[in-house]
């Protein structure tokens, strides 16, 4: 009966140590840590060593279910599947999260926690909606400033049209090259909508 841990963090220059520490305090013997992977592949290298490393009888040990999972349906999915393995999941700062899913109560549990789940999800994406038809009543459009500001687009233009690539114009504004292409494709549909 071992006690197994594993950490997470998104991008590489995130630093596990901490989950790593914390787990380590709470009783992992051994901790599988990812760096730079996302929760939502299924496909992660240290995930898959720690559910090979795992056996009857043994728990699991997290900081929290995202970093198992990166969706409530792929938590549910996770937990029934260490159940059925016969592993216990325990997590630090979730306390409904430390479930034996052998037993009929800790079953339906899970499948309250898969209830739930849905209805949070299409809350959000009914918030969502609502928030983003507002924004557009408003003339407002949803989503992050754009880096090409009317400057930088006018820049961008009469390099373009000295005969420079896209690549060279995004390396000289200093922005992505898909930036430049989709500011430039916006100018010419206005261009062409006021002709």
């Amino acid at each position: 009966m071992n006690v197994v841990g594993y950490a997470r963090v998104s991008t590489r220059e995130q630093d596990p140590a901490a989950q790593e520490a914390e787990l380590r305090a709470a009783g992992a013997q051994r901790v599988f840590v990812d760096r730079g992977v996302s929760s939502t592949l299924a496909d992660r290298p240290q995930w898959s060593a720690c559910l090979d490393w795992l056996r009857p009888g043994d728990t699991l040990m997290i900081r929290a279910l995202d970093r198992i999972a990166g969706s409530e349906a792929l938590a549910v999915e996770t937990i029934r599947d260490l159940g059925r393995r016969g592993v216990r999941l325990k997590s630090l700062t979730e306390p409904f999260c430390d479930i034996d899913t052998s037993t009929p109560t800790g079953e339906a549990i899970v499948g309250i926690m898969a209830v739930l789940a849905q209805l949070r999800v299409a809350t959000i994406r009914e918030n969502t909606r609502r928030g983003l038809a507002h924004a557009r009543a408003e003339g407002r459009i949803g989503g992050r400033p754009s880096v090409m500001t009317p400057e930088r687009t006018a820049a961008a233009a009469k390099m373009r049209a000295d005969g420079h690539t896209l690549s060279h114009i995004a390396k000289v504004l200093g922005v992505g090259r898909s930036s430049v292409s989709r500011a430039l494709d916006r100018a010419t549909e206005s261009t062409a909508q006021t002709a």
